[in-house]
């Protein structure tokens, strides 16, 4: 075990931020350890079984969490090589230029970021290259500036979704096509490593089709000679030295060791909860509070969407099987009866009849699940949630992640969820919409934890931030964090690529520190 080696950088964390700096920084020839707490998540039959993985949670980890009145349930957490993006949907949207200025919304202000839109687009570019996203700039009216065109064309529609497209177009809606991170060549099928299959969004990957943080970035890393990942290695504290300003030893348990490891720059990619909540055990003389928390901001203003996933019944039979390629944001900077930001509506990945049980069932009568699963096409919703720091992470007595978290900006939740059951009698569907909770992870609402954002925002003020524009830690020299921890708003749109583009940006910082040149 090479735990007596120093390397250049510590990456904690191998997901869409940890997997993606790795790779940047093995590519430019740095010594890199990565630590990841999972392991890689096993290639099985179940990986494509709706019962295994929605219902029996079979890739959940068994954390447990407490709520703000102290109750214990378990998140919707994924702890594998890859992080988050083994189960993700694979959606890589580009924030709007506007989601990094100041923007009012119904419920309070979304706040300005320190690093503006012109300044990540080039890094959009490339992570939409890296994770090979399939679609269009331009088609929807809300997509922000682009200096690159998408180098894989959108994925097609299948029959059904392309009526819808074309009904909501011919009502004066503007349908477009969902960026999508899979390894899909449509041209030449037999060559194509996805399958455009019925079990994508929700689900790992069988055959390492979709783009996750594991194929993309931490297996072609782990071919570089000064790359090295251990898992099953779980972080339990970051040591500095006696002046708290810099970074001296990261603590690790391993297999019933205790080990210690030591490098230049350590970066931490654990996800927001959990980042936040490996700064707080940290704690020490010269960080009481936690370390890198001076401003007291460590854990606050976490944020996770107001998101739904909803089902409609189709009149007619909806046979498709790969679902997730069409979006509508026509409401996401509000509309005429409604002058604040609403939100996104997305296809999500096409639900089985396992998915319903104990949910939406009561909810149609005279249909069976199987119908139902049939019928049904299904939707994701989402809108802004707003930074609050007391909406925060801390530790509770156990040592367990305590989640204090009141829900904000609802009305505009209800408004879009409004706009779609009115869209639904341009799309021969039944003018119902019957929740699916089962693809937010749990019924807990706050257990869905899958756009988790905000616990360590950055910024210029070390009063009002955690980080520097670099994702620095504002009280440790060495100290990074490149999750979407840093985020100080989450837009209405996935926070993948925004993570990953920053990566790629904090990635090229660290290289240019690394070779004294920053």
């Amino acid at each position: 075990m090479p735990d007596k080696q120093h390397y250049e950088v510590i990456i904690i964390g191998s997901g869409a931020g940890g997997g993606t700096l790795g790779l940047r920084l093995a590519q430019a020839g740095k010594k890199v350890l990565m630590l990841e707490r999972g392991n890689f998540l096993p290639r099985e039959k179940e990986n494509w079984d709706a019962e295994e993985v929605f219902v029996k949670e079979r890739y959940t980890s068994k954390d447990t969490w407490y709520d703000k009145d102290d109750k214990p349930f378990q998140p919707g957490v994924h702890y594998f090589v890859g992080g988050a993006t083994k189960l993700y949907g694979a959606a890589l949207y580009r924030f709007r230029e506007q989601d990094f200025e100041e923007l009012p919304h119904h419920d309070g202000v979304s706040p300005e970021w320190p690093v503006k839109y012109d300044r990540f687009e080039p890094y959009y570019v490339q992570a939409e290259r890296l994770f090979h996203v399939h679609g269009r700039h331009g088609d929807d009216p809300t997509d922000p500036p682009f200096s690159e065109q998408l180098e894989l064309p959108p994925v097609s529609h299948e029959p059904r979704i392309q009526q819808l497209h074309d009904q909501l177009a011919t009502a004066g809606y503007h349908p477009a096509h969902a960026p999508t991170a899979i390894m899909l060549s449509e041209d030449y099928r037999e060559y194509s490593h996805c399958l455009k299959c019925d079990t994508c969004d929700g689900y790992p990957c069988l055959v390492h089709a979709k783009a996750d943080a594991e194929t993309i970035c931490v297996r072609p890393a782990m071919q570089h000679k000064d790359f090295t990942l251990i898992g099953g290695a779980q972080v339990s504290k970051i040591e500095t030295d006696s002046s708290g300003k810099s970074v001296s030893k990261v603590h690790v348990e391993l297999e019933e060791r205790k080990l210690e490891f030591k490098a230049d720059i350590v970066v931490i990619a654990c996800g927001a909860s959990n980042s936040a909540k490996l700064l707080l055990q940290s704690a020490n003389d010269a960080h009481p509070n936690g370390l890198a928390n001076s401003s007291d901001l460590v854990g606050r203003n976490y944020m996770f969407h107001n998101s739904q996933a909803v089902v409609a019944l189709s009149k007619e039979v909806n046979n498709t099987k790969f679902q997730k390629t069409m979006s509508v944001n026509d409401f996401y900077w509000g509309c005429d009866d409604f002058e604040h930001p609403m939100g996104n509506i997305q296809m999500l990945g096409k639900s089985m009849a396992p998915m319903f049980r104990g949910d939406a069932g009561p909810l149609a009568p005279g249909f069976s699940l199987e119908m139902m699963a049939k019928h049904a096409v299904d939707f994701w919703l989402t809108t802004e949630d707003l930074p609050d720091p007391n909406n925060r992470v801390s530790l509770a007595s156990d040592g367990n992640i305590k989640l204090d978290y009141t829900f904000n900006n609802q009305e505009p939740t209800k408004k879009l969820f409004q706009k779609l059951k009115y869209m639904l009698e341009h799309m021969d569907c039944h003018p119902h919409l019957l929740p699916n909770n089962l693809y937010l992870g749990k019924k807990i609402p706050i257990a869905g934890v899958g756009h988790q954002a905000g616990t360590c925002r950055f910024g210029t003020d070390p009063t009002t931030s955690v980080l520097d524009t670099n994702c620095r830690t504002h009280d440790v020299d060495n100290l990074y964090v490149v999750d979407s921890s840093f985020f100080p708003s989450i837009a209405a749109v996935n926070p993948s690529l925004t993570i990953i583009a920053n990566a790629m940006r904090v990635g090229d910082h660290l290289i240019e520190r690394l070779n004294g040149k920053a």
